[in-house]
């Protein structure tokens, strides 16, 4: 409900997204475990807190407003901000709490945390494995404080700070008609099955028919899928030799950008302990050298 100063009732706001997500009155008061009635009700009081419709609804169904589209992605920010607000005030108690640090595959946030053990003994370090979909959204939505990320990422809302670079490999089958070369080029890689998103290996876009980019969450799964499909991927060169396998092949690539490294928190969280992480990532070499 708003107030007097017009604030928007949180909650009326995640009945409104998942409405909007199923645009199916029936199906969101289930998942939302309300009965449909209240979920209307609440609607139509968040309609007129805000001064427009958000929903059309027809004898062809539910649809969003234009209204409602442009509230979508706003409603979405605003709840995930209060999600990482609660999470982040729960791991702080008394000055010390508990530091959360998201890390992908193949990257050792080792040398960091070292170091702010050192400055900070009191404070509890947690780590969490994130992947290409979430080492964003563990900051964003409050699961972790930092995130060691590897670039291209959206960087809207996010304080970021380059910290090192690697190669990529291309990873394929030990049987495959490639494997023995010991350099390839981007021109030997062309026409053949490439078995991730395109996207994540820009240097390829437009130069095959295809690409297999159906939803591969973990690394385990990539490389299964390159031994059976007879085709290839490319992963960053700690990424592929944190998970040896004696099947596949590990092959640099001529004209492959590197991957980058940076660590991330997100631009409304500020503490002392964050701020010194932050100044470390930039001196890399140096806390990988002091370990």
């Amino acid at each position: 409900m708003a107030d007097a100063s017009g604030d928007v009732d949180l909650r009326k706001l995640r009945y409104f997204v998942v409405t909007a997500d199923t645009l199916n009155f029936g199906q969101a008061a289930t998942a939302l475990h309300i009965t449909q009635p209240v979920l209307t009700r609440q609607i139509r009081a968040l309609e007129t807190e805000l001064g427009v419709a958000v929903f059309e609804r027809s004898s062809r169904g539910t649809s969003l407003t234009e209204a409602g589209a442009a509230l979508l992605p706003e409603a979405r920010t605003l709840l995930r901000s209060a999600q990482a607000l609660k999470r982040r005030a729960r791991r702080s108690t008394h000055g010390a709490g508990t530091l959360v640090v998201g890390f992908m595959p193949g990257v050792v946030p080792t040398p960091l945390l070292r170091a702010l053990r050192e400055r900070y003994p009191n404070v509890s370090v947690d780590v969490i494995r994130t992947s290409w979909d979430d080492q964003v959204e563990v900051i964003h939505d409050g699961r972790a404080d930092l995130s060691f990320v590897r670039l291209p990422v959206d960087r809207t809302g996010l304080e970021i700070v380059p910290v090192f670079t690697e190669p990529r490999v291309a990873v394929l089958s030990r049987a495959h008609a490639l494997a023995g070369r010991t350099v390839l080029t981007l021109d030997d890689l062309v026409g053949l099955p490439l078995l991730q998103d395109p996207v994540a290996v820009p240097e390829l876009l437009g130069t095959r028919a295809a690409a297999d980019a159906r939803p591969q969450p973990t690394v385990e799964e990539k490389l299964e899928r390159v031994v059976i499909d007879d085709g290839f991927v490319i992963v960053p060169a700690s990424t592929a030799h944190a998970y040896p396998r004696p099947d596949v092949v590990l092959r640099p690539v001529d004209g492959l950008a590197p991957s980058e490294v940076a660590l991330v928190r997100s631009t409304t969280a500020r503490s002392d302990l964050l701020d010194a992480a932050m100044r470390d990532a930039k001196r890399w070499d140096v806390l990988v050298h002091d370990g």
